[in-house]
């Protein structure tokens, strides 16, 4: 094990910033499982609940081929097996899931990855800003992907084939987020230290 640590000492030295992707990359694909695990449980709290009756389509973008309304965030009342689109319920896994993650990944990429001694509060405030950006737009990306991804497994695999929707469009999101949130990290982590430098 101290070998392990003195060759990755040595790395970071000689390589920082490879080194400093390797651990953004490490950190990200362990948040991701962990969003992996945690996204099925809270749904499933979420599932059959009043709020899966209640629409949520939000901030309206243009219009779908069919001319129906293109809705940044699309979660139309029902549940998702039954056609619906899992309403306010599944909005609120989706969210309450990213959010934790999101909290835990700032934590262990400032301290971690970054090493950031910068302030916390102005890096948390750019942070925040960043996320609710990031989850806008990939909201909108979500249109493009997720109805037929949904479609083709459930129809396929029924109750089997919407977990692994589940999965494919969370590992979509995270892939999404993870080559955005690497360059934002950077600058919002940056210490002064590291400008001086």
């Amino acid at each position: 094990m101290s070998g392990i640590k003195a060759f990755w000492s040595n790395y970071s030295i000689k390589h920082p910033q490879i080194a400093q992707f390797i651990m953004f990359f490490i950190l990200s694909n362990g948040i991701t499982v962990f969003q992996m695990i945690l996204m099925p449980v809270l749904k499933a709290i979420f599932s059959g609940s009043a709020l899966e009756a209640h629409n949520f389509q939000i901030l309206p973008i243009g219009h779908n081929s069919d001319g129906s309304a293109y809705y940044i965030f699309n979660y139309p009342s029902g549940s998702i097996a039954s056609g619906g689109g899992g309403g306010l319920a599944y909005f609120i896994a989706v969210q309450l899931t990213l959010g934790i993650a999101q909290v835990i990944n700032f934590f262990a990429q400032r301290n971690i990855t970054f090493r950031s001694k910068g302030n916390i509060y102005k890096a948390a405030i750019w942070y925040l800003i960043a996320y609710i950006l990031i989850t806008i737009c990939a909201g909108a990306l979500q249109g493009w992907y997720k109805d037929p991804i949904y479609q083709f497994l459930i129809d396929r695999f029924g109750g089997t084939g919407e977990t692994a929707a589940d999965l494919i469009t969370m590992i979509i999101n995270a892939a999404i987020s993870f080559w955005v949130y690497f360059p934002i990290l950077k600058i919002i982590f940056k210490d002064r230290k590291q400008k001086a430098a």
